[in-house]
């Protein structure tokens, strides 16, 4: 069975990196067809340090596949900025 990144680009024969690449860049165009913001324009530098502290604290951060720290969250919201 073929996977959607697949039959979105058509290609069976890609190598995991490149697999990987696609399905990431089949779920950035989603999140801009279906109208999802690519920037959080109300968000603040002042807010950042709540924000943060208040994700890591948060009950479900141990469920992330990647350990966080307070300054790596403020940089994620950052880009988000």
């Amino acid at each position: 069975m073929r996977s959607p990144v697949q039959w979105e680009s058509g290609v069976d024969d890609m190598s995991v990196e490149e697999y990987r690449k696609a399905a990431v860049d089949a779920v950035q165009k989603l999140s801009v067809d279906v109208g999802i913001p690519t920037k959080l324009e109300a968000l603040k530098e002042e807010d950042l340090d709540f924000l943060a502290e208040s994700a890591h604290a948060d009950a479900c951060a141990p469920g992330n596949p990647k350990d966080a720290s307070v300054e790596d969250l403020k940089n994620l919201f950052r880009k988000l900025m």
